[in-house]
């Protein structure tokens, strides 16, 4: 087991960051952790690489533990924190050469030019961190974590400032990354999880409130049916709502409706009926499948 969390807890003064939390993570899984802001994730995030220590419970990463033997861990872990943290004023190279002498790794050198190909930092590494976009400091920042080759990467908004190929490509990266290595990552991109992740963890108010595989979770939602539906003149939503079935309604533009029924119910003839008694015409209806960000959403409101 790559990490292994048990019953842990952190308290900031009176208020708890995160509340008896215990999940594990299986070697060569990536997991997205995901949660909105405030929940505990980067706490975590931070226990688990021994950056703050926790206020009770246990964890462990490749079976060292992370108050105990902290050395071992950090040894094991790659982490890139949200607020990635760089010496701007030296160069792309000679930051990841002294990032790869922290760690005695032997000839750095190769290392460092393994590193620089892999993440994509070719055109740029002979420039000052300073110098970079902040996409391109993302990247020093996720070779940083991988110099030294860990079984466990631990990354926090990875993508943040990338733009559309950039994006692409370190998502790339981290799904590769993934086959052999444990990978935790943490985003509020839920395409990102759709793309990369095999399991989703979500947090909320220090409580895991999900966790489970993302196709499951995704079907085992799906007590819920959403139409999207365009009639031709406009309507009101209370109207709307007085049809049988109906549990929620969100107007989306101009004369386009969201409607959320019952999965055990089709109203599509009702939604019809409606139209015909009130002089309206169907332009359009689509049944959609409910996406991971309104799973998101309903378990962290």
């Amino acid at each position: 087991m790559s990490i292994k969390v048990e019953n842990i807890s952190k308290l900031y003064g009176t208020q708890k960051a995160v509340d008896d939390v215990s999940f594990e993570i299986k070697s060569g899984e990536i997991i997205g952790f995901l949660g909105p802001n405030g929940a505990g994730k980067s706490t975590l995030m931070k226990i688990l690489t021994c950056y703050i220590p926790q206020t009770s419970g246990k964890a462990e990463v490749c079976g060292f533990d992370v108050k105990e033997q902290s050395l071992e861990v950090r040894k094991q872990v790659g982490y890139l924190p949200e607020h990635n943290p760089l010496y701007l004023d030296m160069y792309v190279k000679e930051y990841l050469a002294f990032i790869g002498g922290l760690h005695h790794i032997k000839n750095v050198t190769a290392r460092v030019k393994e590193m620089v190909d892999m993440v994509g930092l070719q055109v740029e590494q002979n420039k000052k961190i300073g110098a970079l976009s902040k996409g391109y400091r993302q990247r020093v920042g996720l070779a940083q974590a991988l110099i030294h080759d860990p079984k466990v990467l631990i990354l926090d908004e990875p993508t943040t400032g990338l733009d559309p190929n950039q994006l692409e490509e370190i998502r790339n990266l981290i799904k590769q990354t993934g086959k052999e290595k444990t990978v935790m990552l943490s985003t509020h991109i839920m395409q990102e999880v759709e793309a990369v992740c095999d399991r989703v963890i979500i947090i909320n108010k220090g409580k895991i409130v999900a966790n489970d595989d993302t196709q499951h979770l995704q079907e085992s939602s799906q007590h819920k049916v959403v139409l999207r539906v365009e009639f031709d003149r406009e309507t009101t939503k209370n109207s709307i709502k007085n049809i049988e079935g109906v549990i929620e309604v969100k107007l989306l533009e101009g004369k386009t409706w969201l409607i959320i029924t019952d999965a055990d119910k089709d109203i599509r003839k009702d939604v019809f009926d409606y139209a015909v008694a009130n002089k309206l015409s169907v332009l359009a209806m689509q049944k959609e499948e409910q996406k991971l960000e309104d799973i998101f959403k309903q378990l962290t409101k």
